[in-house]
């Protein structure tokens, strides 16, 4: 498949811990409800999953934060639960309340009548990939992403978002044969969708295990990570003779950094609750880190997004080591964009990142 020439690599290059001129920057769930133009694209299109299961709007919506900000990457617009909806879950969407699953995975009789779904049923999400990676015309990267095998789990048992994670850590604990089946499954489902990501014009993938943090520290090692690795060792290196960066994300898994790192990843997302250069020295500089600042800060006033950015970066520091190599740093929030964020703010944001990274590395030369 042929797509145009990159213009602007540094989002990659920094994953690979390459010199860059700047810290790029994109944020989780940058195309979203606190964007005027994003909510009347949803209203045209009548629900969510209409807007995701449709190859214009998804392309349509992945752009518009781009038209708005210098943002250094896209990121397709879908939704982590694709998978188990293609499993023949029955996810939907309610006015104002969040995803829900009609046939949630309980019971040994549910468990057993699991599969790695056909990726034929995800066809409208490569296709989307595709029309994006076109429609970019080269301006930046491109991400594709999924959910982590346990984060799908807890939605698959649960139903839906929960605030305890009674009825998946009961399955954990009570009957971990059956846990750790919808995990395998899971895990090789994620892997073969986000190999079709990279096939169909993803040029980085991300692995969101947003409810990682969630479990006791133990379990986290047996039931998350591992199905996490197995993922990674599934996803393709390379497509087409260039290298394609992986980012696994365990919101709350700051405890567990140096084993998230250790894993075959390129770099490792963290969430406010981390210190960025400690977490530097934590993990070496084998990987690169992606974060972190608190998305409340945005309803701050311009002078303190552009304090509060200033110490994000001084907190990781420069991003070159005492040996002359990088490790690299890109900026991002420690969760999602709130719905509820000024459409201004994120310029200030992006373009105090960009100014204040580009005086770090000419003070330091």
């Amino acid at each position: 498949m042929q797509f145009p020439p990159l213009q602007n690599d540094t989002f990659l290059r920094a994953l690979m811990r390459q010199p860059t001129d700047y810290t790029p920057v994109w944020l989780m769930r940058q195309a979203g409800r606190y964007l005027p133009e994003y909510c009347a694209t949803r209203a045209k299109a009548g629900s969510f999953m209409g807007l995701a299961t449709n190859v214009d709007f998804a392309t349509e919506v992945t752009l518009q934060p781009l038209e708005r900000y210098a943002l250094d990457a896209a990121i397709l617009f879908s939704d982590i639960l694709t998978v188990p909806d293609a499993m023949g879950l029955g996810l939907s969407f309610a006015a104002g309340e969040g995803p829900r699953f009609a046939t949630p995975v309980r019971d040994e009789a549910a468990v057993a009548a699991l599969a790695v779904p056909d990726m034929g049923r995800l066809q409208y999400v490569f296709d989307a990939v595709t029309s994006i990676r076109r429609a970019l015309n080269g301006r930046v990267p491109l991400i594709g992403f999924s959910g982590s095998p346990w984060t799908l789990a807890c939605y698959m048992v649960e139903g839906g978002g929960s605030d305890d994670y009674r009825l998946v850590k009961s399955m954990m604990y009570r009957r971990p044969d059956l846990m750790h089946r919808i995990l395998a499954i899971n895990a090789d489902a994620v892997a073969a969708y986000l190999n079709a990501q990279i096939e169909a014009g993803a040029q980085a993938v991300m692995i969101f295990d947003s409810w990682g943090g969630v479990l006791a520290d133990g379990a986290f090692q047996h039931f998350s990570l591992a199905y996490t690795r197995r993922v990674l060792a599934q996803l393709k290196k390379e497509h087409e003779g260039v290298r394609i960066p992986r980012i696994v994300f365990t919101k709350g898994g700051g405890l567990w950094l140096e084993q998230i790192a250790a894993s075959d990843t390129e770099a490792v997302g963290v969430d406010w609750t981390v210190n960025l250069g400690e977490a530097r020295a934590r993990v070496g500089d084998h990987v690169a880190i992606q974060g972190n600042l608190d998305p409340n800060v945005l309803f701050a006033d311009p002078d303190q997004i552009r304090g509060e950015v200033a110490r994000t970066l001084e907190s990781f520091g420069v991003p070159t080591n005492e040996d002359g190599s990088c490790a690299g740093h890109v900026f991002n929030l420690g969760h999602g964009i709130s719905q509820y964020t000024p459409p201004e703010s994120v310029s200030v944001l992006v373009d105090a990142v960009h100014e204040y990274s580009r005086r770090m590395r000419a003070q330091h030369r």
